[in-house]
């Protein structure tokens, strides 16, 4: 026994002279920028857009000291994927675990990177996503440790998307009356770059689009993906799209996937896959094809009418020019419809087994949460249980640790919806109430999640709805059509290898359940990432174990009822 204590006691002090602290300084302001050859301003990261990558190691302590520099309006970071074990109010989710950074003030972020992955960051304030506040985080295992799977080099893409109108100008349009809908966007972005009005595969359009005549150092030219025959690619690609769900293609290549949200999955073979804004996979790909050319790599988009162009960047094989063009046109894409497409990728996704943990066989609570399209004195919104989520001017995370019980409304917000509810049709009484009600969990208590989705306000329309969970991981226990069936349904759980992720899809008229364990002291945003959707109210809030929070540092809560304390604390 003294032996293993030992070799324990090793392990430990190895990793912890290993690990190290990474320290980095941003600055956060507007600049004119040319993401789809449309000039236009951008939320950059010390004038980068996309903002830095963070490459870290698992065990590394990240330190990021953020200045607002934005002059008129709050900010915030989430990083996404990251558990904030010890640290929740860093999660950068404004007025849930921090105060937003005022202008002119710097803020430091401070937390450790516990899990290898592909992971992102974005901001979390209003709708800065939509404004280009974005960038890659990328997490390796240690030096000394293995991956269960082998590639030569390694790829990242971050997919978005990018519209001409202005985030403050989408806002204004999303709380308008009467409504006013923000619109497709425009251009799809691949590592912050599109094209506007004209095609780098202009030659095989069917529509009279020109030809895009770029030099390659334009903002808006294509990043190519050089790479070598006859090796063996790791393509990490995550979507911190707006609103967009996409469809992935690499011309005559096969991808096998093999992560998942920074979970290991079985590997599965696919032509094409599927990624939803708040996902990231990592994909392996053989560059195996005639070496003699180059290939197209696309993004289309799926769930909506396609009025978006495909986004295309260029498979560039060595020693081939940059600008050779492939000689056949994009991949086509399936049907921005076909759900039946959709539904059979998701259910290709299945926990890596020996690495990935079983979820708990039972849970200890269940909570039921219908997705509708609503009005609210006129305003269209979103609503769960047909409440409409606000934020309250303190943040939860301040008022539920010091007890604050003015700060938010107290009541349990509803549990489940009613049995007669008709998911198929519009709601027979579309208007609903604004709430900022928070889940209660209990700690160390396994929770279960039905997402249950429904008709819009209009006739047959229900759409796609990516669901993202802070400070967890989470298993997909299933997906379904239709309304949720307990006596039915629980039966097909998948108890034996599910996957673990921490954001998910919710398909039109149909549910997805999830289970996860209420074991990160904090609060929590659980919320469609659809940026727009979000701001229309399309979240909940969940809190567990927030006594055991310690060490928050008095600049994350220093607004709202909370600040009165701190203001008191210094004048005592």
């Amino acid at each position: 026994m003294s032996s293993l204590l030992g070799i324990l006691y090793l392990f430990l002090l190895l990793s912890s002279i290993s690990a190290k602290n990474r320290d980095y300084k941003w600055e956060v302001e507007y600049m004119h920028w040319c993401p789809d050859g449309v000039d236009g301003v951008v939320i950059s990261i010390n004038g980068q857009f996309p903002g830095p990558t963070i490459r870290a190691i698992v065990g590394d302590t990240i330190f990021v000291h953020l200045t607002n520099n934005l002059h008129t309006e709050g900010l915030v970071i989430h990083w996404h994927g990251i558990s904030q074990i010890g640290t929740p109010w860093a999660d950068g989710t404004a007025l849930i675990s921090q105060c937003p950074i005022n202008p002119g003030e710097t803020f430091l972020y401070k937390f450790k990177v516990d899990k290898a992955g592909t992971y992102f960051y974005h901001g979390h304030y209003g709708m800065q996503r939509s404004a280009g506040l974005y960038g890659s985080l990328i997490v390796e295992v240690p030096k000394d440790e293995k991956e269960p799977f082998h590639y030569d080099e390694e790829l990242n893409l971050l997919l978005s998307d990018w519209w001409h109108k202005s985030y403050h100008d989408q806002q204004i349009d999303l709380s308008s009356k009467p409504f006013r809908w923000i619109g497709e966007p425009q251009t799809l972005l691949m590592n912050g770059r599109g094209q506007f009005n004209c095609s780098i595969a202009a030659q095989f359009s069917k529509l009279p689009i020109p030809q895009c005549k770029l030099r390659g150092d334009e903002q808006y030219a294509p990043q190519i993906f050089k790479v070598h025959p006859n090796k063996t690619y790791r393509l990490r690609v995550a979507s911190t799209t707006a609103l967009a769900s996409l469809n992935l293609a690499i011309e005559g290549h096969k991808m096998m996937v093999v992560e998942a949200d920074g979970n290991y999955i079985q590997p599965f073979l696919v032509e094409n896959m599927d990624i939803y804004s708040g996902e990231s996979y990592s994909i392996l790909f053989k560059t195996d094809q005639n070496p003699s050319n180059n290939y197209w790599i696309s993004i289309s988009v799926r769930g909506r009418e396609p009025k978006t162009p495909q986004g295309l960047t260029i498979l560039n094989y060595i020693p081939n020019f940059a600008s050779k063009i492939p000689n056949s046109p994009p991949p086509l894409p399936p049907l921005w419809n076909d759900y039946n497409y959709s539904k059979t990728f998701s259910n290709k996704i299945f926990g890596l087994m020996g690495l990935s943990p079983r979820p708990p066989t039972r849970q200890n609570r269940r909570i039921l949460l219908l997705n509708t399209q609503t009005r609210i004195e006129g305003y269209t919104r979103w609503s769960i249980n047909n409440i409409s989520l606000v934020f309250p001017t303190t943040p939860y995370l301040g008022s539920i640790k010091h007890g604050i019980n003015n700060a938010f409304d107290t009541k349990s917000p509803p549990n489940t919806f009613s049995k007669n509810y008709n998911i198929m049709k519009p709601p027979p009484n579309p208007n609903s109430t604004y709430g900022n009600r928070v889940y209660m969990l209990k700690f160390n208590t396994t929770i279960d999640i039905i997402l249950q989705n429904a008709n819009a306000l209009g006739e047959n329309v229900s759409e796609i709805h990516p669901w993202h969970l802070h400070g967890h991981n989470f298993w997909v226990l299933g997906y379904g059509d239709g309304k949720f069936d307990h006596k039915k349904d629980v039966d097909k759980f998948n108890l034996k290898n599910p996957p673990l992720r921490n954001s998910v899809v919710i398909f039109p008229y149909g549910w997805t359940a999830i289970r996860f364990v209420a074991n990160n002291p904090g609060v929590w945003a659980f919320h469609c990432h659809i940026e727009p959707h979000l701001h229309l109210g399309m979240g909940v809030v969940f809190a567990e174990g927030v006594h055991l929070v310690k060490n928050v540092p008095n600049e994350a809560l220093n607004c709202g009822l909370t600040r009165k304390m701190f203001v008191k604390d210094k004048n005592k």
